[in-house]
């Protein structure tokens, strides 16, 4: 159970670490019009895009003990959840992105059930250690 878990976060991980690492490389233009792009805009796409990295790197951070880290696992679980109530709202009140976003925003919301996964290995390896 544990490793299936590590597998799964490892996979999930290579998302953020792919849309930060593209997303600094080319910044808003990467999605729209150069000539749409200003630079507060590409600014603030830059500096989320290098959050999306450190994001990353957390979750791998904790993979190899991640039936130890349990406040940490569901902080960073609400902050993605988060994320995907504000992009539900974008989607609400401005408008549809694109399916790969749209998938994201499925994501990001249902995200929270794996809290109950990463409970139940923290609860068996509480039990084989005491």
């Amino acid at each position: 159970m544990k490793r299936g878990l590590q597998i799964f976060l490892a996979v999930f991980s290579l998302a953020p670490l792919y849309f930060g690492v593209t997303g600094v490389l080319f910044g808003a233009a990467g999605h729209m019009s150069a000539e749409a792009v200003t630079p507060d805009l590409d600014s603030q796409f830059r500096y989320l895009s290098g959050l999306y990295i450190g994001f990353a790197a957390l979750i791998w951070w904790f993979i190899p003990n991640v039936d130890r880290h349990v406040w940490l696992f569901r902080l960073m679980t609400l902050a993605v959840f988060l994320g995907g109530l504000s992009r539900l709202y974008s989607y609400l009140t401005v408008g549809a992105p694109g399916p790969e976003l749209v998938a994201g925003i499925a994501i990001e919301i249902a995200l929270p059930l794996i809290i109950i996964w990463q409970t139940a290995v923290a609860r068996k390896a509480r039990q084989n250690n005491g």
